[in-house]
């Protein structure tokens, strides 16, 4: 095969080098002539040497930086009532989180995560009224369960399987307890008596062509810290293409639920959640449905309407009033605006609950079976 001679001339000597080109690896023979100062060659070395191991080093250093991760979110809103009372008397819808009247906090997420290619871990803590309604039936040890929201580690045993083990967040619904996640910033009937975290094992599956799956053994729904009862609850899940079959069963109780959406043109987004509960021996059930229709008018603004339809029977008592069989209905309208600016996204939102019985009040302090509020929300992610 062909060689290939290079020469480097420098001040004081000169370096032959001829790359010689045999099996399809390069042969390096040096013919050093007329070396006069041997010390310089060796400084020269010596620094080109170091200068490599530095490079090698940062490089090693990054590729370990970016296998850490820290992110997370705080929130804070103002929310006031238009037909029914403020302050002392103030009411609310009866979903979860958005609940405080006036100028109010939601909570600080802070979610450390590392990953080294085949395992790793995600450690999620909360702070503020959000964070500990997220947790509601946690807290047995002060210490710890009024903060942690996910605690996991995670295995890839391959490229398509990975085990999670720990305590995280459901797998049912099309809300999630972060406000940054979900366009609505108030939330749903539907995610509000849903779960809202699991602690046990689950196993996820990429079944390859856009299919996937999930099997999960788990504590009974919402204890996150331990069992306590010597129950354990079973989930699964079925998704294609972005669109989730989920059921799960814990203490008697079994839920049904679809979760997706579909990008109608560029610009227009329709998301879908539907789901029927019910638990043995008469503890209750509930059947709802909303759509998400969201159009994004620019790059930083996006207007959408969550239209929901959930009733429950044998006094479940999401609703906060129910009929002598224990039935109960409400439709709930809820228009959020969504702008961004940098990582600061501005919610603002109006509310209508309008329920089957007389769940609220209004400004007089009489029953009445509508409630319309509005609020203002500011979300902060890193």
């Amino acid at each position: 095969m062909a060689e290939r001679s290079v020469r480097i001339t420098f001040s004081n000597y000169k370096l032959s080098i001829l790359l010689n080109a045999h099996y399809g690896a390069p042969n390096l023979i040096i013919d050093m002539k007329t070396i006069i100062n041997t010390k310089y060659v060796k400084n020269l070395a010596f620094a080109a040497m170091a200068l490599v191991s530095i490079s090698t080093f940062a490089q090693e250093e990054e590729e370990e930086k970016s296998k850490f991760s820290f992110s997370g979110t705080v929130d804070a809103y103002y929310r006031t009532n238009l037909t029914a009372p403020n302050g002392e008397d103030a009411i609310a819808p009866g979903s979860s989180f958005a609940n405080l009247d006036g100028f109010a906090l939601g909570m600080a997420n802070v979610i450390a995560s590392y990953d080294s290619g085949d395992v790793g871990f995600v450690a999620d803590l909360v702070f503020g009224p959000r964070g500990t309604d997220a947790i509601f039936a946690s807290p047995m040890y002060s210490a710890t369960g009024d903060i942690v929201n996910q605690l996991y580690v995670y295995w890839n045993v391959s490229e398509s399987v990975t085990l999670t083990f720990g305590n995280f967040n459901t797998f049912l619904g099309y809300e999630v307890i972060s406000p940054a996640a979900n366009f609505n910033y108030s939330t749903s009937y539907l995610f509000s008596y849903g779960p809202f975290s699991h602690t046990g094992l689950k196993a996820d599956f990429d079944l390859g062509n856009e299919w996937s799956a999930m099997l999960a053994v788990m504590n009974p729904t919402d204890l996150t810290e331990l069992n306590g009862t010597g129950d354990y609850a079973v989930g699964a899940q079925l998704g294609y293409s972005g669109q989730f079959l989920n059921l799960l069963y814990s203490q008697g109780g079994f839920e049904i639920d679809y979760t997706g959406g579909f990008d109608v043109t560029e610009h227009f987004f329709l998301g879908i959640n539907a789901a029927h509960f019910s638990q043995e021996d008469d503890g209750g059930s509930f059947t709802g449905v909303a759509l998400y229709p969201q159009l994004a008018t620019s790059d930083n603004f996006t207007i959408g309407l969550r239209g929901e339809y959930f009733m429950e029977g044998d006094f479940f008592g999401a609703i906060g009033a129910s009929d002598a069989d224990g039935d109960s209905s409400v439709l709930a309208l809820t228009l959020t605006g969504s702008a961004t600016i940098g990582d600061l996204i501005l919610k603002p939102e109006i509310r209508l609950d309008s329920a089957s019985e007389d769940a609220f009040i209004d400004n007089d302090l009489a029953p009445t079976s509508s409630l319309a509020s509005v609020l203002f929300a500011a979300i902060y992610s890193f």
